[in-house]
């Protein structure tokens, strides 16, 4: 025998059915609809352990007919769990098919990996903290695993898999994401570590990018579609130089990702003189980077460039006859310039403050020592190329120290430095019926999407550290971990760019990608108990919540 109990909802019929055929019955849960002209139902749980009289009074509970005022204690909830995050990012990851780039075949690790990468987006922290997050979270058993996680079983041992297939991860998300272009984006950046790490061959003193200095680091190296989806992410040593990284990176990428050409696109600092001379020769290689201004200033000596090819408006294009594949692309930013020239005057009058001080010191000193105390300066400030100076070493002219040096700035050296303020040439050896020259440049600003990455990765979403491990295998798989993390948050925004573009700009925005995550949070699964009968219910969305999970194509 059914008992049918029907309530009306915006969403169709809620309704509760019980089941007497069994030994026990059992109340089952569903919303009826109508789709096309066909009824459609829905099912949403069922309901076990009850006698038939308390799943009656639960239907009761659906018409409000069976909680007295008096009895407070009729209808509780015994416990809520955040669902909404943890279930939309799911939901789309394995709409991407993630758990199937990850390994062909479903087993438990993968339920694993998912819940970590997933996880590091809705409760980012130590893989410690997420398990202990269990009690507050339905994303262990969103992701099939029914019992209290396990640090190391959870954890450590899926990431010591998933770091094993990292080569064949990164070749297939490569082979998803970068159809139709030969185009690399690649940055690199520093991590900084707290602790003793004695025993890594990664974690080393380097050149900081992040101003921490003293601190022990890693090289992280990201690899981006021309869009900047993520395709991989590799890890080196702290000490090692960015130009160094290159020589050996460019054939591993080919390798390891199987691509057979490649336009490798990389900043000033990556891309030297030396290392694009050293494979002219590769024609399954080109690149697109930026010069530096030495470089630039080079050009400009043999009369390559002139100023008056830079316009803000247009962008020139020349060739150097003696290198004609080598493409000069001669751009302008008047904000830039406008900066530049800024910190070049507060630099300059920092520069003869200092000098004045040094001048003015009656002590009697030597002349080695008199210009260290310059040479300090200029090091510091590095406008020794506008100061001209020089000490007056005869003790009989000498009576102060303000006598011996003699120093002023180079007006005519500083005028010809402005007038290149703002300006900026990108180079590159792709040919012109290959990319024309909006399209080189346009190419080398897409490496923003690279350094926006690392923000995300390092500080604003996915807090990359503290790095809670002390092996450098350990330490590769957690960047690996983090860097699929923004795989799935890139698709996220892709979805939601309809929701940042109706946004307000300044103090008036208010969607950011962490105010997203925390609206979906607030829908939670909660354990409801009622006259004895306990069931499970997720809490309704708002408007908001629903023009969220629409814009992101999620069902719940």
């Amino acid at each position: 025998m059914v008992y049918f109990l029907a309530m009306q909802t915006a969403h169709g019929n809620l309704h509760l059915e019980i089941q007497t055929s069994r030994k026990s019955p059992v109340g089952i849960l569903r919303t009826t609809f109508r789709e096309n002209g066909k009824m459609r139902h829905t099912q949403h749980g069922r309901i076990t352990g009850c006698s038939l009289e308390q799943l009656k009074l639960l239907q009761l509970a659906f018409r409000e007919r069976v909680l007295p005022v008096d009895d407070p204690q009729a209808f509780r909830i015994l416990d809520s769990r955040e669902y909404g995050a943890s279930y939309a990012i799911l939901t789309i990851a394995k709409q991407l098919g993630l758990q199937r780039v990850l390994y062909s075949r479903p087993e438990p690790w993968v339920n694993s990996a998912l819940a970590m990468i997933v996880g590091r987006l809705v409760h980012a922290g130590s893989k410690r903290a997420l398990c202990n997050h269990h009690p507050n979270t339905c994303l262990w058993g969103l992701c099939g695993i029914a019992e209290v996680p396990d640090v190391d079983t959870h954890c450590y041992e899926p990431m010591d898999r998933l770091l094993r297939r990292q080569t064949a991860i990164q070749r297939q998300l490569t082979r998803r994401h970068r159809t139709g272009g030969h185009l690399v984006l690649y940055d690199i950046t520093s991590v900084w570590f707290e602790g003793e790490y004695e025993a890594s061959a990664l974690v080393r003193f380097g050149d900081n990018r992040d101003g921490k200095q003293g601190r022990k680091q890693i090289l992280v190296g990201l690899i981006c579609t021309a869009q900047g989806c993520p395709l991989g992410v590799e890890v080196a040593a702290g000490n090692t130089k960015d130009e160094a990284t290159v020589i050996d990176k460019v054939h591993a990428i080919k390798a390891d990702y199987g691509i057979d050409k490649v336009v490798f696109v990389g900043d000033r600092g990556m891309l030297t003189h030396s290392n694009i001379e050293a494979r002219k020769d590769e024609q399954d290689l080109q690149t697109i980077s930026a010069l530096t201004h030495g470089e630039m200033m080079a050009l400009r000596k043999r009369k390559v460039i002139a100023r008056d090819l830079f316009d803000e408006r247009s962008i020139h294009e020349v060739t150097d006859p003696a290198e004609p594949t080598r493409r000069y692309c001669l751009c302008r930013n008047p904000q830039t310039a406008q900066r530049e020239r800024k910190t070049r005057e507060r630099l300059l009058e920092l520069t003869m403050d200092a000098l004045a001080g040094i001048a003015a010191d009656k002590r009697a000193v030597t002349v080695e020592t008199l210009g260290a105390r310059v040479g300090e300066v200029l090091a510091k400030y590095k406008m020794g190329q506008f100061v001209q100076w020089s000490i007056d070493a005869d003790p009989d002219r000498a009576k102060s120290l303000e006598h011996r040096l003699i120093w002023s700035i180079d007006a005519d050296k500083v005028a010809r430095e402005q007038r290149f303020d703002g300006c900026y040439i990108i180079t590159s050896d792709v040919a012109q019926d290959a990319m024309n020259t909006m399209e080189v440049v346009n190419a080398y600003k897409s490496l923003t999407f690279v350094e926006r990455a690392f923000r995300d990765l390092k500080t604003v979403q996915l807090d990359i550290r503290p790095v809670d491990h002390q092996t450098d295998e350990r330490i590769r798989s957690h960047v690996f971990l983090c860097m699929l993390s923004y795989y799935l948050q890139w698709h996220l925004e892709q979805r939601l760019a309809p929701l940042s573009a109706a946004d307000g700009d300044g103090p008036q925005r208010r969607w950011a990608f962490r105010d997203v995550i925390h609206c979906l949070a607030q829908i939670t699964r909660n354990r409801i108990a009622v006259k004895g009968a306990e069931f499970h219910q997720n809490s309704t969305p708002t408007p908001e919540q629903e023009e969220i999970l629409s814009l992101l194509q999620v069902s719940m």
